[in-house]
């Protein structure tokens, strides 16, 4: 099965205002695992390089139908040279998203990261929160929608040994299906 995400997207810096497109395509294999085959997206806008599942397993979604209070989790950032997000999945209020039922589960996590600011030669140092929502067909365990902001509070070192700047970027992302036929997976 393959996945495709495609974002358009402005970035707004004190250097003006640019558009971005951003395209991430993976194939997910018949014993699971996600293979990329397309990764044109520098600034990690699309979401299926992100630490969200696009579709979960049977199991998975039955424990997410039953969460009822706090459970930790850890996951690999896209951001921050392999480091780890570690935070917690709580139970959201689900519903139909283009006509389709969902469960939603809310995360919160944050942890280090390192990296290079898009567009500058600078090394990033600090730390990065993720909070959000993702919601889950029912019929088939795929990803419907998902609202997520990622806040990143970091020092910018410039190549100057003794010069940091410091840096405050949001990204705040939203997607939905919009009359996307659901296929039913057997359980």
């Amino acid at each position: 099965m393959r996945f495709e995400a495609r974002a358009r997207y402005v970035r707004d810096s004190p250097d003006g205002r640019t558009d971005g497109d951003a395209k991430f395509v993976t194939d997910m294999m018949p014993n699971g695992a996600f293979e990329d085959r397309v990764d044109d997206d520098p600034d990690f806008l699309t979401i299926l390089n992100q630490p969200f599942a696009v579709q979960l397993d049977a199991p998975t979604l039955r424990d997410l139908q039953d969460l009822r209070g706090s459970v930790p989790f850890a996951a690999n950032s896209p951001l921050g040279g392999g480091s780890v997000l570690r935070g917690f999945l709580r139970p959201g209020t689900g519903g139909p998203i283009a006509g389709h039922p969902t469960v939603a589960v809310r995360f919160q996590a944050g942890g280090p990261m390192t990296g290079a600011l898009p567009g500058h030669g600078g090394a990033l140092t600090g730390a990065m929160r993720m909070d959000g929502t993702a919601y889950y067909s029912l019929e088939n365990a795929m990803l419907l929608a998902l609202h997520a902001t990622l806040t990143i509070d970091a020092r910018l070192h410039d190549r100057k040994p003794a010069v940091y700047v410091p840096v405050r970027i949001t990204y705040v992302r939203s997607i939905r299906a919009s009359g996307t036929p659901v296929v039913k997976t057997p359980r």
